[in-house]
């Protein structure tokens, strides 16, 4: 039975379910972040995807790239470069990190795990940002299940 970490549940919010993962916004409003969760039992790490599920699983981080940039122009500023990872150093359960990245972020160059603390986004983008990227995932239906 496919349940979140608790941790990952705490620091993200629901956008879409897609036919492998749960499509999640990283709670921290200083990078446009979606965290991909596949939504199988007890992953740990992608070597345990079944083929087809790694297949799948890379088109939605790809898809989830594309969702990413068009939050960034959303939230005013542009995407430059994508980072994804897969690290699972603190939170074993498989999940995917698309993050967008810009030349004048925070943290650039450097990683965004574990620079200072999360920002919450403003009350007032929450409600663009939850309409706006599910729409976003479903122009590609053929994630969906």
């Amino acid at each position: 039975m496919f349940v979140i970490d608790p941790r990952l549940e705490a620091s993200s919010i629901f956008l879409v379910d897609l036919a492998l993962c749960q499509a999640r916004l990283q709670a921290d409003a200083r990078w446009p972040w979606i965290v991909l969760i596949p939504r199988r039992a007890g992953l740990g790490e992608l070597e345990e995807l079944e083929p087809h599920d790694l297949e799948t699983l890379m088109g939605e981080i790809l898809l989830a790239g594309r969702v990413v940039r068009a939050l960034g122009e959303v939230l005013g500023f542009g995407v430059e470069k994508l980072n994804v990872g897969a690290l699972g150093n603190v939170v074993a359960q498989l999940h995917v990190h698309v993050v967008g990245r810009r030349g004048d972020d925070p943290a650039w160059p450097g990683p965004v795990w574990g620079f200072g603390a999360a920002v919450d986004y403003p009350a007032a983008s929450m409600p663009v940002i939850l309409d706006l990227a599910p729409k976003a995932f479903r122009a590609c239906a053929r994630y969906f299940d």
